[in-house]
């Protein structure tokens, strides 16, 4: 449910209009939908893996850390929470409020107000105990689940709609004809489209970050990530297909958010709102997740030494990385301050996990080869072909992103120049020798 609650918010109604504008036919937006899921399936392999072997907080900077170098970790787990999940928590958050101005009737300084009260109170939540941002996360999950499941089976039955205007898009040739978005066209604008599918994949390695805190992980987290993955493509598969049937090319490249106006084109203005209302939700229940997952990056971080020392605290009530909660929120509302809208800077985030998940392969390889004996509860599945092949198409999505937004991708390399800059402020100011991790590593299963 954690990572149904990460990957199910806003990418599957905002992201398939901009699909549709790189590519030609529903054939081709369905390839690239399920091509998405499984590059994602390959990173899955490898953090089954990497999760049961060291079933800590912290994920990949944990991975990095033992299997590359702790400077590896440190930058990992930098872009990780600055680019990676702050921002999105920012972003979700700006989102919910802009959704809610009209009804509220806020202008932009109230959206900013309750963009911020948002990360507040969901933060405090998750800083009751984990249980308490876990209940709130199954809730939203099942919620979406049964929503959209609801959407797909009761549309075709009670809405009007037809595939025809599809039919005649997907020929071979098709891909070659440039979608309006995309004036080169071709395998280019196919690698481009994988940019918002893989933003709406984000998430599905959730449970990694959590590994300390879940029940038997050397067990359950290969697991929830199969499971997970599993219902979220299914899921995508199914709306996209609705979105299909309800909208004609030209309306889902116009329509922005695709959820509400192939609800209005099915069942009319009221199923139009109900559908805003569930967006609504989703997104809420997105950004709880992210907030629930966040702060063990830099909780980890910090046990090595390698973030300000009070990061590692533990709340003594609540048993729960209190000050990296703390920290995760303020960074978050100061994003907040400084976001116009809904940041159009998507390809800036993909780019961050490309490059992160690409990071987690290469610890893997590491890691094999410098702890063969290591005991190894759930092995990749296919190694080491299909992380290898994993590597490739992660390069050659990066080139894509690289050659459509190079703007973008300059910024990230900027990030992590900083902070190459600042690992070694940072060791020092925490007084531990560079590389010399204490052995907690992240481990919160301690407390």
């Amino acid at each position: 449910m954690l990572i149904v609650a990460s990957v199910v918010g806003s990418g599957i109604f905002f992201t398939p209009s901009q699909v549709a504008n790189l590519l030609p036919g529903a054939g081709w937006i369905l390839a690239a939908w399920v091509i998405g899921a499984l590059i994602s399936l390959a990173g899955a392999f490898a953090n089954a893996e990497l999760g049961a072997m060291f079933p800590r907080a912290g994920g990949d900077y944990v991975y990095l850390s033992e299997g590359i170098h702790p400077a590896a970790g440190f930058l990992v787990g930098w872009v990780s929470f600055f680019a990676i999940y702050a921002g999105t928590i920012a972003a979700l958050a700006v989102v919910f409020a802009e959704s809610m101005a009209p009804v509220l009737g806020l202008d932009r300084s109230g959206v900013i107000a309750l963009s911020a009260l948002a990360i507040l109170v969901c933060s405090g939540l998750n800083l009751r105990g984990t249980r308490w941002g876990a209940t709130l996360n199954n809730i939203t999950s099942v919620a979406k689940i049964a929503a959209l499941v609801a959407f797909v089976a009761i549309g075709p039955i009670l809405g009007q709609g037809s595939f025809e205007p599809w039919a005649a898009l997907d020929s071979a040739a098709a891909l070659n004809s440039a979608a309006p978005a995309a004036p080169a066209g071709g395998w280019l604008a196919f690698g481009q489209a994988l940019s918002p599918i893989l933003f709406s994949f984000l998430g599905w390695n959730a449970c990694v970050y959590v590994a300390s805190e879940i029940k038997d992980p050397t067990r359950n987290v290969p697991r929830s990530l199969f499971l997970g993955l599993a219902i979220c493509t299914a899921l995508y598969v199914l709306v996209n297909g609705i979105y299909f049937y309800a909208l004609t090319p030209a309306e889902l490249r116009a329509s922005g958010d695709a959820g509400e106006a192939a609800a209005r084109a099915l069942f009319g203005g009221a199923g139009g709102q109900l559908v805003g209302v569930f967006v609504l939700v989703s997104v809420l229940g997105t950004l709880n997740a992210t907030i629930l997952v966040g702060p063990r990056i830099v909780y980890a971080m910090a046990l090595d030494g390698h973030f300000l020392r009070r990061a590692e605290r533990i709340h003594p009530g609540f048993q729960t990385p209190s000050a990296a909660i703390a920290v995760q929120a303020l960074v978050s509302v100061g994003l907040v301050v400084f976001l116009e809208s809904f940041p159009k800077a998507l390809d800036f985030t993909v780019f961050g996990i490309v490059l992160a998940t690409s990071a987690d392969v290469l610890a893997l390889f590491a890691l094999r080869r410098r702890q063969p004996d290591r005991p190894r509860p759930y092995r990749s599945w296919g190694y080491p072909v299909v992380p290898a092949l994993y590597l490739v198409v992660n390069l050659a999505i990066g080139v894509a992103i690289v050659i459509g937004s190079p703007r973008e991708c300059g910024i990230l390399v900027g990030l992590l120049a900083v902070g190459l800059l600042l690992y070694g402020v940072v060791v020092r100011l925490t007084d531990r020798p560079d590389g010399a991790s204490d052995g907690s590593g992240g481990g919160a299963g301690a407390h």
